[in-house]
């Protein structure tokens, strides 16, 4: 007989879906996030002898999101998800942390209306909070955030083997999905206006110079958040690098001066960094279950 131990676990509730209205004035505000609840503590037993008394049912977890969304109003996703780790861990003897990710989906007002909205597209924002005992960690973030620049983009300098067939260029098309993360060192935090400025900072750093590759506008980038933002030890960024072609015109006679592109959605370069504050501890453990980020 084989001799198995129990690794790492957790476990919750996915996806709960929660849109909260605030009706306090005649001028409504609206939050809408998808919370998923995990639990860490002494499960093992739920695990290696089918013993539920520690056992907090997904179902529960999932009643209690929407149960102190109600209680609390949501402010920001981050003051809300730590709502949530403060409850589970102070309610249950034996949780000892867990893992509490919202992603947010914003509505903006149509024509400045008290309670008419249209859904914003623009992107998703992200926030997780890490409680492992007393400490509390904050990672907050978006994705599907799409830019392009036209030109003031190259690559070139790159080795070349046998299977090269890339030419290098000087004046490309540079697009990618911004999706990045970042964690802050402190819980003192006016989340909502970090966010707005942490995402004007990157499309700003976007746009204010020659990018000689997706790697180095994405240093730039982080860089730049960090420089501004002495709250936040790092930030990661996982990008595709959206690939426009010049189309090869010849066919039919006509000339294409760096003018009509086909658009690939695949294969794409996948593009991945960390930028930390050189003094920062690294917080490793904070990260775990956060796919698609070095």
């Amino acid at each position: 007989m084989t001799n198995v131990v129990l690794g790492k676990t957790q476990y919750g509730k996915a996806e709960n879906h929660v849109v909260r209205v605030n009706r306090t004035t005649d001028r409504h505000t609206l939050r809408d996030l998808v919370v998923t609840s995990q639990l860490r503590g002494d499960f093992d037993a739920v695990h290696t002898h089918g013993d539920n008394a520690h056992c907090v049912a997904t179902d529960t977890q999932k009643n209690t999101v929407f149960a102190l969304a109600q209680k609390h109003d949501i402010t920001t996703p981050e003051d809300y998800l730590g709502i949530l780790a403060d409850h589970f861990t102070s309610e249950f003897d034996w949780v000892s942390g867990g893992r509490w990710a919202a992603d947010e989906h914003a509505w903006a007002r149509i024509n400045d209306h008290d309670h008419c909205f249209v859904q914003n597209k623009d992107e998703i924002r992200t926030a997780v909070v890490v409680a492992d005992g007393d400490q509390r960690t904050v990672i907050s973030g978006f994705k599907g955030l799409t830019v392009l620049k036209s030109t003031e983009s190259g690559f070139v300098g790159y080795p070349k083997d046998q299977y090269t067939t890339l030419p290098e260029t000087e004046d490309r098309v540079l697009s990618t999905d911004i999706a990045t993360r970042w964690r802050y060192n402190t819980d003192d935090v006016d989340y909502d206006a970090a966010y707005e400025d942490v995402k004007s900072i990157i499309l700003d750093k976007f746009t204010d110079h020659y990018s000689r590759a997706l790697q180095e506008t994405l240093y730039l980038m982080g860089q730049a958040v960090i420089e501004a933002h002495p709250e936040i030890d790092e930030i990661k960024f996982s990008c595709p690098n959206k690939h426009h072609f010049v189309y090869d015109l010849g066919f039919c006679g006509e000339s294409n001066n760096n003018e009509t592109h086909y658009a690939a959605d695949r294969p794409y370069g996948l593009i991945e960094a960390t930028i930390r504050r050189e003094d920062a501890p690294e917080a490793e453990a904070a990260w775990d279950g956060i796919a698609g980020f070095c």
